[in-house]
Parts: C-alpha cells; sequence; structure tokens
C-alpha cells in the first residue's frame, strides 16, 4: 500500500465509482472529489491508502480518526475497503487491514471499528478474521446530516 496524495484524487474517484456501483450506488463525484480534498489535506481527519499490486491500483482503503473518551485517545474508522474484483482472493484485503492494524499501533491510536452490512458475508469473514468482532450488546445508531455522496 501506499498513501494517497491530492494527485491520486481522479484515480480514487474511479476506484470508488467501481466500489459504489457494486451497491447500485451512483457516485456523486463532486461531492466526493470534495470529501477526498479536505480529508487528504488534513492529517488529522483520517487518512487513504491505496491498494497496489504488480504496480497497478487494485483498490483503496479509507480510515477516518476520531477522539474516543471511552480508549482515552484517537479511533479509527475503517470508512471504505474496495478491492477491484480481479484483484479479489489474493489475500489483499487482508494485508491491507494487516498493515493498517500495525500503522495503527504504531501511531498510538487505540481501537478501531467498521461498519459492514448484515448481509455482506464476505466482508464479515475478512474482518473477523484479521481482529475486527461485536463490541458487547452494542448497536450502532446514526443520523443523517446531509446527503450522502452516492444516490440510491
Amino acid at each position: 500500500m501506499r498513501n494517497a496524495t491530492t494527485q491520486d484524487i481522479g484515480k480514487l474517484i474511479e476506484l470508488m465509482t467501481e466500489f459504489y456501483a457494486e451497491s447500485n450506488y451512483e457516485l456523486n463525484t463532486v461531492e466526493a472529489t470534495r470529501a477526498f480534498e479536505t480529508l487528504l489535506s488534513d492529517s488529522r481527519l483520517g487518512f487513504v491508502w491505496i491498494i497496489e499490486a504488480n504496480n497497478t491500483e487494485a483498490g483503496y482503503l479509507i480510515v477516518t480518526l476520531k477522539f474516543a473518551m471511552e480508549y482515552s485517545g484517537t479511533s479509527a474508522c475503517l470508512d471504505d475497503l474496495f478491492v477491484k474484483p480481479k484483484f479479489r482472493n489474493r489475500g489483499l484485503s487482508s494485508a491491507a487491514l494487516q498493515e493498517l492494524r500495525v500503522y495503527c499501533q504504531n501511531n498510538h491510536i487505540r481501537a478501531m471499528t467498521v461498519e459492514v452490512g448484515k448481509d455482506n458475508a464476505a466482508a464479515q469473514k475478512v474482518y473477523r478474521r484479521t481482529g475486527f468482532l461485536e463490541l458487547g450488546n452494542r448497536v450502532l445508531l446514526g443520523m443523517a446530516l446531509a446527503n450522502p455522496s452516492h444516490v440510491v
């Protein structure tokens, strides 16, 4: 994996468009571009990595950061993880998640979370295999205060 920069935004938009299309979402590329510009210009918000295989962009990983009182420090949210279909089942997601874990530990990030669809058994398997599990009796609730960057 390599750190993404603002020069990678065009490629990231292409990858995200492909990822969202798998769930029949149409990406609002203007909003997504703005979001990447914001995230990539302020490391306090998180970071983006490009997943590579054979010197080719095979996918991406987005992590956002927050301060969590529960863990007395920074918590990372794995916001997006995508590997192109032709690169799947080669261990790239598992390797990316392992690299993410080491990065977080080395940078004093005290917890990681990920949201995954209830019906996405393949993703759940990868996340569980790399150490993610359900945390007690918790249910993630959300409240949208703006439109998402995709259209269903």
